[in-house]
């Protein structure tokens, strides 16, 4: 007992203070900068910034799979981008499987946006073109006809054709409920729109998270002064130069590795040794991030604008042509009324059957536009939003915690490593200014 007091009282007496001291004040600044740097590694750029290195793209393909994990390098480039945007896509692949895919079936969710409400605003918004559209397609197909037509003739066809429209947008909508589960891929649409806008994704992380991340921030020099402390004991006890460098990657990597622990980990309410509770920052809102996610998705990513472009223009729009083309032609004839035979026979049953098919043509793509109506599809996105929020809020935490972190989790080494980096270079940087204690 003597001789351990002994040896404490002459540690003290050797003990350079300043130096002991400072060692948890560069671990403590070292962990706050180590997750500040952090997050910007998470976020940003947005888009990829760098060089592209002539061959490197060969080469990248014989390189470690961590490092092909680099943000660029399978590209060719070397550079930066954040590791959330870099990983959009990913992130709305799982965004569907965890969160979307529950809304229900492409029909179920097409119900949810009323197709009655649809139909009544195509018609709406069609019905002043219907003249347009008859003259476009007459005046090309049978130019002679039309011209010597008599103009109240014409307006009669144009009654027609319009009283008809109802029926023909009744027709166009309910063939797309009978068939959306063919035509739109909301898992491809959510990818796709990620991939091209990873701006969204950082949106959802910042939106309802900032909170948290600033808080991660601060706590990254609680934990470094913390871990400080045991780190300056046995610096100032083994008097070796090395210890501060190798354990400033220790203290590096853990600072790091806490700080997204304590975002995400536990992803249910826990007691530490029965006592403290424990609980990731971002489970605690996961109501108010349900609905910061929500808003983002509707506004953003399945809008019936989107819809409306995904199943004309995307890479099944060629069959929900043509699928609605052939749903039309009926409807067509329809409006030729009584006339229809006299005019089979004066135009020709093969012109005839161009000209139906022209103006069913047209027609496709004339009814859907409106679905591209960016005011008509803002006033349903609260549809969607609710419909997103309640789903996302129902999800079980771990669920939840999936869906946000899995795009990055398999990159987190990268910040790990980075923590471990800055660790070693503050330790490095502490012997350079102060030197081993006791040498």
């Amino acid at each position: 007992m003597d001789a351990a007091q002994e040896w404490f009282t002459q540690w003290l007496e050797e003990l350079n203070w300043v130096a002991f001291l400072s060692i948890p004040v560069f671990t403590g600044v070292i962990g706050w900068l180590i997750n500040w740097s952090g997050l910007w590694m998470l976020f940003s750029p947005v888009r990829f910034h760098g060089v592209t290195v002539p061959g490197f793209r060969e080469i990248s393909a014989l390189l470690p799979r961590k490092i092909q994990e680099v943000p660029g390098v399978l590209q060719g480039g070397i550079g930066w981008q954040g590791i959330v945007p870099a990983r959009a896509a990913k992130m709305g692949s799982i965004a569907v499987d965890k969160a979307i895919s529950k809304l229900g079936t492409p029909a179920e969710f097409y119900q949810q946006l009323e197709p009655d409400q649809i139909a009544e605003h195509i018609v709406r918004v069609f019905r002043p073109e219907v003249p347009q559209l008859v003259d476009e397609v007459m005046t090309r197909e049978h130019p002679r006809l039309w011209r010597d037509l008599p103009r109240p003739v014409k307006e009669a066809i144009y009654e027609r054709v319009a009283a008809q429209l109802p029926g023909v947008v009744g027709t166009v909508t309910d063939e797309i409920g009978i068939h959306i589960d063919q035509l739109l891929d909301p898992k491809i649409m959510v990818i796709d729109h990620f991939r091209k806008n990873p701006e969204l994704v950082v949106r959802i992380f910042r939106d309802f998270g900032q909170r948290e991340l600033d808080l991660m921030v601060r706590f990254g020099f609680v934990f470094g002064f913390l871990l400080g402390i045991p780190l300056a004991i046995a610096d100032s006890i083994l008097h070796l130069w090395w210890v501060l460098p190798v354990m400033g990657v220790a203290i590096g990597w853990i600072t790091n590795a806490l700080g997204m622990w304590l975002i995400f980990e536990p992803p249910e309410p826990k007691r530490l040794f029965g006592v403290i509770p424990v609980h990731g920052l971002f489970l605690r809102r996961q109501d108010e991030a349900a609905e910061v996610y929500a808003r983002i998705i509707a506004e953003d990513v399945i809008t019936l604008e989107r819809i409306g472009d995904f199943i004309l223009d995307g890479p099944r729009g060629d069959r929900t042509r043509q699928m609605l083309a052939t749903a039309l032609r009926p409807a067509i004839d329809r409006a030729a009324g009584p006339a229809r035979a006299a005019v089979r026979v004066a135009v020709g049953p093969a012109r005839f059957d161009t000209i139906r098919d022209s103006v069913a043509a047209e027609a496709v793509g004339r009814t859907l536009t409106p679905f591209k109506d960016p005011e008509f599809s803002a006033r349903q996105a609260e549809k969607i939003r609710v419909l997103v929020a309640t789903r996302t809020k129902e999800l079980p935490p771990r669920d939840f915690v999936e869906m946000m972190r899995a795009a990055i989790k398999e990159d987190e080494w990268m910040l790990y490593a980075h923590g471990a980096i800055m660790g070693a270079a503050g330790g490095f940087l502490h012997l350079a200014i102060f030197g081993v204690q006791g040498g």
